[in-house]
């Protein structure tokens, strides 16, 4: 059994040193590629978790392949090191759920997209997108990145009449961020600017975002609610895909931390014998 478990967790630091090192190498290699300063802040998580991955498969060869005595060491760095990790991907597993349970789209009349409003998501979620410091970097990536088109078309939206623009489908961010939201009366004279109502502040804006709308590129409806709410949807779809991937890598490390602590226990047992024979033959 002893020589089981430290062979199985043997392979299985092979299996994930050799995942390791493409993982960093595309971090890295996409860090220095990157245009804008968002992009190149993407990629550190994936430069860590490449990091991580490849530090941990190398205490656990060390661990799994070592003698035993020099061995014990590393075991117990590794079986530490993937307890904290189960933990962490479980907390990050249950804080994707979280977000996946919100439910934040919504229709409009007559429109193709959608328009999606920041109540409908937690206050944790809204409280976390609307912190000052963080709107602005999001914001700041959001021009950087041009998603609405500053400069270039929207996806071809851009420019075209009302009632095609209408056809049109935006992502969640677009629809939020790059235009007024339906409610607020606002008629396309073209593809960049937007009239509003003689009634519309008459008739108010409970959210702000109809007074918020500035038909300047560089504004629009940045400072909008709706285009925090796109911003939530976006992560909620994404981190549909990051909680099964989340499952999946949690059941993984499960077994790994199972493996490291029976690895480490029968370590310790050899040890113990090995002590007892040298004291009998004493």
């Amino acid at each position: 059994m002893a020589r089981l478990s430290h062979g199985l967790l043997g392979a299985l630091n092979v299996v994930t040193l050799l995942l390791s090192l493409p993982v960093l190498c595309a971090g890295v290699y996409f860090r220095m590629r990157a245009a804008t300063e968002c992009e190149r802040a993407l990629q550190l998580p994936v430069i860590a978790f490449g990091a991580t991955l490849l530090l941990l498969s190398l205490v656990g060869l060390a661990g799994a392949c070592g003698r035993r005595g020099a061995a014990a060491p590393f075991l117990w760095a590794y079986v530490v090191s993937m307890f904290l990790l189960v933990v962490a991907v479980f907390a990050l597993t249950v804080l994707a759920f979280v977000a996946v349970a919100d439910q934040g789209s919504g229709g409009a009349a007559g429109r193709a997209y959608r328009e999606h409003r920041l109540g409908d998501y937690s206050g944790w979620l809204r409280a976390r997108v609307a912190a000052p410091d963080t709107w602005r970097r999001v914001e700041s990536c959001l021009a950087e990145a041009r998603v609405c088109g500053v400069g270039r078309p929207l996806d071809g939206a851009v420019g075209r009449e009302a009632v095609e623009f209408y056809k049109h489908h935006l992502s969640p961010i677009q629809s939020g961020c790059c235009k007024p939201q339906a409610h607020c009366g606002f008629r396309q004279v073209n593809g960049t600017f937007w009239e509003a109502p003689r009634s519309a502040a008459a008739a108010g804006d409970d959210d702000g975002d109809c007074r918020a709308w500035s038909n300047d590129v560089q504004v629009l409806c940045f400072e909008c609610d709706a285009c925090k709410a796109g911003v939530l949807e976006t992560v909620k779809t994404r981190w549909k895909a990051v909680a099964i991937v989340d499952v999946a890598l949690l059941v993984l490390l499960v077994v790994v931390y199972t493996l490291g602590c029976c690895a480490l226990r029968s370590n310790g047992r050899r040890s113990r014998n090995s002590d007892n024979c040298g004291a009998d033959q004493t």
